[in-house]
């Protein structure tokens, strides 16, 4: 009844009236999303037009000529429905506009990291200052970080020194960062966790 052609990044219907030609040729469309004109077999639908109106339940075999004579796919819209309900609709179009949002959807979608940003109890305030600047740079990328203290040998014994670092460390970010939680032990390091402050 119809094959498909790749025309500019999008799928054309052409329709054929001497012979039934399977779909090939087009990857954009897949007969897995949605069931399509032949594929239809029910004994009764619910059809509904491709301007949303109501045509009533009759056959599949009624539809799909509906759609035949109005240059349309028929599509299955409710499988789950009794009956189920198909819309009349350019498939390989919708498909290729569905496409289209999805792609600009993952395009403005922002993926937050966790960063981190690793120091020892006895930092100077040189690389005290250089960290500081990285997870400041972070957070104005949108991205939460990870600032941790790790201890060796007897430094375990002083691990007050390191929450007080940390409780600096946050404080002098908390103009575009806030602290999510109180420092907290992980066997030997100790760590708390920035995010961006909404609108910065």
């Amino acid at each position: 009844m119809r094959a498909f052609v790749l025309i500019a990044g999008g799928c054309e219907s052409i329709r054929f009236s001497f012979a039934k030609i399977p779909y090939w040729g087009c990857s954009g469309i897949s007969s897995n999303v949605h069931q399509l004109n032949e594929e239809i077999r029910d004994s009764e639908i619910r059809l509904i037009g491709s301007s949303g109106e109501q045509l009533g339940i009759m056959s599949a075999e009624e539809a799909l000529k509906i759609a035949d004579g109005q240059g349309l796919d028929l599509v299955k819209i409710s499988p789950q429905a009794n009956p189920p309900v198909c819309k009349l609709m350019d498939y390989g179009k919708f498909r290729f506009e569905q496409s289209k949002r999805e792609k600009e959807a993952r395009k403005n979608q922002h993926i937050v990291e966790i960063k981190e940003v690793r120091m020892s109890p006895g930092i100077d305030v040189g690389d005290f200052n250089t960290k500081l600047k990285n997870a400041q740079k972070f957070l104005s990328e949108g991205n939460r970080v990870k600032v941790s203290v790790r201890f060796r040998g007897r430094e375990m014994a002083h691990t007050e020194i390191g929450r007080d670092l940390l409780l600096r460390f946050a404080e002098q970010a908390s103009e575009t960062a806030t602290l999510e939680k109180d420092p907290k032990m992980e066997g030997r390091s100790m760590s708390i966790f920035l995010a961006p402050k909404a609108g910065k």
